[in-house]
């Protein structure tokens, strides 16, 4: 009985819980069932008795899923100022968005979004002339939720491959048009899932794919053997030549790339997402094998470029925070590379464009940028804007200019064109958005975690604000699988900053800010850390008066939904509002599921050994639950979440429902047609942060104050 709960919580407060009963109504919750479901890991009897959301066909679930949107959404349309939230969020949404361009053959190849256009419209260019729409995903389908997922052009320009999404599933087609006609040439492939095209001259490209699961359901069926296989054009899929991979050579992953002048095909393999195998293939050699350079997966290796022979190697490889080496393709072995780009106490990344090497390093997870030639001396440190992040510098060996994106928190994505001769940036675009940076102040600040750690956190806010902790709040966080948090500008945060809040984002322990190291230090038996960490940085925001517990918001999606899901189970009384997103909410099964086992090097498995089984029992979200006051707290997920299944929150909002013993309430809002995140349509992206910010300042009692 959800609803008694929260009756006989409130009674036991006293009068004051009574008084505040005749202003709540409890929400009718649908009495989801319980199975009798265990699983026995070393000797442990584990009960699942929400197990059957995990079949994501079945018409009970179904049926589950319709109750709880409508649960959902009856108590979103009560809230009075969500239509001017979302009035707000469309008039911040519509002005034009630009990425940088490409040039592919004799065109220059951009992205435009006019405002509101569900999907960005591919548009190309001809010297100065009028540009023209060279592809409309915003026609792909009615509704606009299928999306341009991937393309990939020959080098010369004439021939390109694009990869569509329908509904957010991270299975795609492959789609090949003749770039001067857009015609399209051939038959369209089927069933590709995480895949990049990588083209062989003309004649065809190689690309990645799993065998699709044949029964129960194909969106969270378990898929292990990925393989790579060269399709050449005019052919049936069914006839595409394997190339590497399969049951004799299992890898859950497999990526291939060639080199700018096509002589050597470069293939990744690996089981997690964390290290790669290393092999190489001399196309310029009829019959040449496939050669291994990394027979472990201990390192992260890629070959980022070449000149003849020589390939340049982008790699942690005895280097946790990434160093470019160089080594000659007939010898090609760790043992004997060479230095170009040594080392350093920041991290660094690599691209090339122009002959010219980009060294961008996180220095506190915001850039610095180098440029060096391709015999490893610098030429220059690049001026960038201000403290933020920058991303770009790629192109190709003949262009001389480039293109790099610069944003913050209070600097809007803004695109600048990179001459190589004279190091000169200059504005190429300049995002519309209503939006006064001067006004806002962005700062970053470092707090010691339980253990002691030096953690960052940039903090934002409208300048002038006054600290008296009843600002509204939302600290936001990932920690894990070696990605860096950078800062980035959010049109929906507008919305939190002009009503006097304030966003906030540390750096935790797994993810890649400092390296390998970094990383390291927030997995498996160390992922304790990464909790600890976050509600480290949500006590030091309301130590420092920046906030308090009634008015502070956490969220975080996929790994950060986890993250969500493992504070409230710690510290139930932390927060007033909850957002965890697609998260990875059942550590015991989430590697039963689509590509889970490939998370294993962050989490480890129940199946590893006892200690590992203990440690993800002790902190798993849909475990950890027990009676207790939570939060108000709105789950999110999508149908077509094939990455995280919507089964981890399915199980979550239901055991949290069961388990709520205050007044707070407890949502699950089921995007359909929607998968992870990438490719929804605009609507669905202002529906979902409408109703977030309504749900976040309803349940602190904060009042919306549309902007004049």
């Amino acid at each position: 009985m959800k609803n008694l709960s929260i009756l006989l919580a409130l009674l036991a407060a006293g009068p004051a819980g009574a008084q505040t009963m005749a202003a709540i109504k409890p929400l009718p919750y649908p009495q989801t069932r319980k199975v009798d479901t265990t699983t026995t890991y070393f000797g442990t009897k584990v009960a699942d008795p929400y197990r059957w959301l995990e079949n994501d066909q079945a018409a009970d679930t179904k049926a589950w899923v319709q109750e709880e949107n409508k649960v959902t959404q009856d108590y979103l349309s009560k809230i009075p100022f969500r239509e001017a939230i979302r009035q707000r969020l469309t008039k911040l949404w519509n002005y034009e968005k630009y990425s940088a361009p490409r040039k592919e053959g004799k065109y220059t190849y951009f992205s435009k979004n006019t405002g509101l256009q569900s999907q960005f419209v591919l548009y190309r260019q001809l010297g100065t002339g009028a540009p023209e729409v060279f592809l409309d995903p915003n026609t792909f389908s009615k509704d606009g939720t299928t999306s341009l997922a991937g393309l990939s052009f020959t080098h010369d320009g004439s021939l390109a491959a694009y990869q569509i999404s329908e509904g957010g599933s991270d299975w795609r087609k492959v789609i090949v048009l003749n770039a001067a006609t857009k015609a399209i040439v051939g038959d369209t492939l089927k069933d590709v899932k995480f895949s990049g095209l990588a083209w062989k001259g003309n004649q065809g490209f190689y690309y990645s794919s799993y065998d699709k699961p044949k029964t129960g359901s194909q969106l969270a069926g378990k898929t292990q053997i990925h393989k790579l296989y060269f399709h050449k054009l005019g052919t049936p899929q069914s006839t595409d030549q394997l190339i590497f991979g399969g049951e004799k050579d299992p890898n859950r992953y497999i990526g291939a790339d060639l080199t700018e002048d096509e002589r050597f095909l470069v293939i990744s393999a690996n089981n997690t997402t964390t290290g790669n195998k290393l092999y190489l293939q001399d196309l310029s050699k009829p019959g040449s094998p496939i050669v291994n350079v990394v027979a472990d997966e201990k390192s992260d290796v890629n070959v980022v470029d070449n000149v003849g022979s020589k390939l340049y190697i982008f790699t942690n490889y005895q280097a946790p925070n990434f160093r470019l080496v160089t080594v000659d393709a007939a010898a090609p072995q760790q043992a004997n590379w060479k230095n170009l780009i040594p080392e350093t106490k920041n991290v660094l990344n690599v691209s090339t464009v122009g002959g010219r090497i980009f060294a961008t390093y996180l220095k506190d997870a915001t850039s610095l940028v180098e440029e060096y030639d391709l015999a490893g001396k610098k030429l220059r440190t690049i001026q960038l804007p201000g403290v933020g992040a920058a991303s770009g510098f790629r192109g190709k060996k003949e262009d001389k200019e480039t293109y790099y994106t610069f944003t913050s928190y209070t600097y809007p994505p803004t695109i600048f064109k990179y001459d190589l001769a004279s190091g000169k940036s200059t504005l190429y675009k300049k995002e519309g958005v209503q939006f006064d940076p001067s006004k806002y102040e962005s700062k970053q600040v470092f707090y010691n975690s339980k253990d002691g750690t030096r953690i960052p956190m940039l903090i934002t806010y409208k300048k002038g604000l006054v600290m008296n902790g009843k600002n509204p709040t939302l600290l936001y966080a990932y920690g894990g699988f070696n990605i860096s948090l950078t800062p980035g500008f959010r049109t929906s945060n507008i919305i939190l900053l002009e009503n006097g809040g304030i966003y906030a984002v540390p750096n935790l322990r797994g993810g890649g800010e400092y390296g390998e190291a970094w990383h390291n230090a927030g997995i498996k038996l160390k992922k304790q850390n990464v909790f600890d960490d976050f509600i480290a940085a949500a006590e030091y925001l309301i130590k420092n008066n920046y906030t308090s517990k009634d008015y502070l918001a956490i969220e975080g999606g996929s790994n950060g939904g986890l993250l969500i899901g493992a504070t409230m189970s710690q510290r139930p009384d932390l927060c007033k509002v909850a957002f965890p997103a697609v998260g990875v909410m059942d550590m015991l099964r989430y590697n039963q599921f689509t590509a889970g086992a490939g998370w294993a090097y962050d989490y480890g498995t129940a199946q590893d050994s006892p200690e590992m089984f203990n440690y993800l029992y002790k902190y798993s979200p849909y475990h950890a639950l027990k009676p207790a006051v939570y939060p108000a707290t709105m789950v999110t997920t999508a149908d077509h979440d094939d990455r995280v299944v919507p089964a981890h929150s399915f199980k979550f909002a239901s055991r949290l429902q069961e388990d709520q013993r205050g007044p707070a309430p407890v949502l699950i809002r089921i995007e359909t047609k929607a998968g992870h995140g990438a490719g929804r349509s605009t609507a669905q992206v202002i529906g979902q942060e409408t109703d977030k910010w309504a749900f976040m300042f309803e349940n602190m009692g904060v009042s919306y104050k549309p902007a004049i």
